[in-house]
């Protein structure tokens, strides 16, 4: 299979997880069949590992999203993202090579109610060191 053709159905799926067989061969330039074979590919080797809907916060009433920045002793780091996995709250839950081990999307009522699920569930856990939150204001692109 090509890489290229992988490549441009990642594409159209990432600009439009809701694209039909039909949109997807059309806008990657392969067949139906085609598109779906690779699509079918691409979820079973694990590449493809859901579809999402792309939220504006902003418009998103009576919810605040924070993207949590943790910071976690290394000894503890597997039994840690077991546990935050759990926690309802979390809604996507991240490696990251930046400022902090794991990045972790936290929706709740309010400001008051994401700083509760910090403190009472990410920092109760054992082997979290930290939690920096930034809240999500606007979806610019």
């Amino acid at each position: 299979m090509s890489v290229e053709t992988e490549d441009r159905i990642l594409a159209v799926l990432e600009d439009d997880a809701q694209a039909s067989y039909t949109e997807i061969a059309e806008r990657a330039n392969v067949s139906k069949p085609t598109a779906r074979k690779y699509i079918q590919k691409l979820e079973s080797e694990g590449v493809i590992v859901g579809y999402s809907a792309d939220i504006d916060p902003k418009k998103l009433a009576g919810t605040s999203i924070a993207m949590v920045g943790i910071d976690v002793a290394s000894e503890r780091y597997v039994e840690v993202t077991g546990k935050l996995k759990q926690l309802d709250a979390v809604e996507s839950l991240y490696t990251s090579s930046g400022d902090h081990m794991l990045m972790a999307e936290v929706r709740a009522a309010d400001g008051d109610k994401v700083g509760e699920i910090i403190r009472d569930g990410i920092l109760s856990i054992e082997g979290v060191e930290a939690a920096h939150p930034s809240f999500l204001q606007e979806r610019l692109k």
